[in-house]
């Protein structure tokens, strides 16, 4: 029994890790790899999707212009939103 509260503590401190690490990421100009890494819910195949959006249509105007993806819902927006930047393509935040 305290084994597994000690694997479940150190699972949840795990995750707990990751989302504080998580940083803004701007994704007008961020790569699949860093999409992929940064955005939760977002594996490589979703994140190649959105850089191929916004190569088609051009850079998004807000975070919620995801929503256009295919495989990306309210959900992924909602754990991500705090995180999204959409600055200038540029690079500029």
């Amino acid at each position: 029994m305290l084994r597994t509260f000690r694997s479940l503590l150190w699972a949840v401190l795990a995750l707990i890790s990751a989302a504080a690490t998580a940083g803004p990421v701007n994704i007008n100009t961020a790569d699949a790899e860093t999409l992929a890494a940064e955005l939760q819910g977002v594996g490589m195949a979703r994140a190649q999707a959105i850089v191929a959006h916004r190569e088609a249509e051009g850079p998004f105007g807000r975070p919620e212009d995801l929503l256009d993806v295919s495989g990306v819902g309210p959900a992924i927006l909602e754990q991500n939103v705090a995180n999204i930047r959409v600055g200038e393509a540029s690079g500029a935040d």
